[in-house]
């Protein structure tokens, strides 16, 4: 019997049950996951900053790269004024990513794949920069909903589909990154079932499928992250500089 291609995106507690009121707060493998990956970005980086030599270690080009790859990101999008936010774009880019990677081993968990997941990680965003935005521009920050330019007959209707589209950026920001992750893990999980179906015979077919997909799949577990980061930079980018 095939096994549902659904059933890896489960999420069961590990240990014993804990609740917080009405509230389950337990411990489940996508909570062990997440501190997999934040175990993993800290001991890259520790090992990476050690020791500091001209003739940089794996680890040390790995924490480089990866430093040198996020500055020039914030750079190019939100411009110098957001450098003092540097850690939490990092930050944000590193887990993503380590997050996606970690999903791509057999048998492991991918958190990203949930949309509840993605969507706190984007809700925690958006609240922020607007945080940024109205302490840098007072109320002056609704100017962002006030487009320059567009006749006075317009604007009433340019306003509400500006804030609608302000409002839903950490719905788009969740979803893109849900959908793309849990798509691509069940294609994976399909085409792993007709070669164990399909056997020798027949499964050579899905299973060259099979590692193709697995190569596109860590593709686009390094550009989801990066996209996630770099959507980022640019609403703090309009919180920062208000460009309307």
């Amino acid at each position: 019997m095939a096994t549902n291609p659904m059933n890896q995106f489960e999420v069961y507690r590990i240990g014993p049950e804990i609740k917080l009121g009405a509230i389950d707060i337990s411990f489940t493998n996508a909570s062990l996951f997440m501190v997999i990956s934040s175990l993993a970005i800290l001991l890259v980086f520790n090992l990476g900053s050690k020791k500091n030599s001209l003739l940089p270690s794996k680890m040390q080009l790995l924490s480089e790269l990866s430093y040198t790859f996020v500055s020039k990101m914030i750079s190019d999008t939100a411009g110098s004024k957001a450098k003092p936010y540097f850690a939490f774009i990092f930050s944000i880019f590193m887990f993503v990513l380590f997050c996606n990677m970690f999903g791509m081993i057999p048998y492991a968990f991918t958190v990203t794949s949930h949309i509840i997941v993605t969507f706190i990680l984007a809700s925690f965003i958006f609240l922020g920069v607007t945080i940024i935005g109205f302490m840098k521009h007072g109320l002056g920050y609704l100017k962002l909903f006030v487009p320059s330019g567009v006749p006075a007959l317009l604007l009433p209707l340019i306003v509400v589909i500006e804030i609608i589209s302000y409002l839903s950026r950490p719905i788009s920001l969740s979803v893109r990154l849900f959908a793309n992750m849990m798509a691509g893990h069940t294609m994976m999980k399909v085409f792993g079932g007709f070669v164990i179906s399909l056997g020798i015979v027949g499964g050579w077919l899905p299973l060259s499928f099979s590692v193709a997909l697995t190569g596109l799949e860590i593709l686009v577990a390094f550009l989801q992250a990066y996209v996630f980061a770099i959507l980022t930079c640019i609403y703090l980018n309009d919180a920062l500089n208000l460009h309307h």
